[in-house]
């Protein structure tokens, strides 16, 4: 089994290094550091993790800010948001971002691997702070209402990465020689097309393509060299 791919994004080097020690015992977990003066879109796309966990209170850029990018540029990294002391207000403001769940900077190492596994698995740990604060839940219901219709089918903007990997999909080429291509893993070019085809809404390669030609995201010059049809099954993400 593969392990969760974990990244900590906090500008105390002393809380990454106790954070990494916490979760040192956990086999499952590969722990990443990254420094948020750095440029943090820039490495989670060269890594992708399976979770981001950030800290909230960076001087250099807001973490919540900076969460909502993560969630809106690399929707297959989950964002667990770890607080000083989360109160009703930044609770709401992290429920914005799309982040996964938010933590106490000070909670245990159980509770903190046992987010980190519930989120990749796709669960929202954060539904289960609605239940013990009433007034957030107001005000989620009152901002969102009718919002899931509004935001229906807009495509949230390709990363320059993504958008070269799905240049060389629309030119017929498969997983295995995009990763060839690109010297990186086949495994990292089916979590970029996998984001890829979240991003835009679309449930294949050819529909993400035809997406992209029609939205001027890709040049329409390009020339397949093979049918769709001849894609192994594997490339189907």
């Amino acid at each position: 089994m593969d392990k969760i791919k974990v990244m900590i994004i906090d500008e105390q080097a002393f809380f990454r290094a106790g954070v990494r020690q916490t979760l040192s015992d956990q086999s499952d977990l590969e722990i990443l550091e990254c420094d948020p003066t750095q440029d943090v879109l820039q490495l989670v796309e060269a890594n992708l993790p399976d979770v981001a966990l950030l800290g909230s209170d960076l001087a250099s850029l807001s973490g919540i800010e900076l969460g909502r990018k993560i969630a809106q540029h690399f929707p297959n990294t989950k964002v667990i948001v770890l607080s000083p002391d989360p109160n009703d207000e930044e609770l709401f403001e992290v429920i914005k971002t799309a982040a996964v769940a938010c933590l106490s900077k000070r909670a245990s190492a159980e509770e903190l691997a046992s987010t980190i596994r519930r989120a990749r698995s796709g669960e929202y740990p954060i539904n289960e702070s609605l239940m013990t604060r009433p007034k957030v839940a107001k005000q989620v219901l009152n901002q969102f209402r009718g919002m899931a219709r509004t935001l229906e089918g807009i495509a949230a903007p390709l990363t320059k990465r993504e958008t070269q990997i799905l240049t060389y999909v629309a030119e017929g080429n498969s997983n295995k020689e995009i990763a060839r291509i690109l010297a990186i893993s086949e495994q990292t070019i089916k979590n970029h097309v996998s984001a890829i085809l979240r991003k835009l809404n679309v449930n294949d390669r050819a529909h993400a393509v035809a997406l992209a030609l029609r939205s001027g995201w890709i040049s329409p010059d390009v020339r397949p060299r093979r049918t769709w049809e001849n894609f192994d099954d594997s490339d189907a993400t």
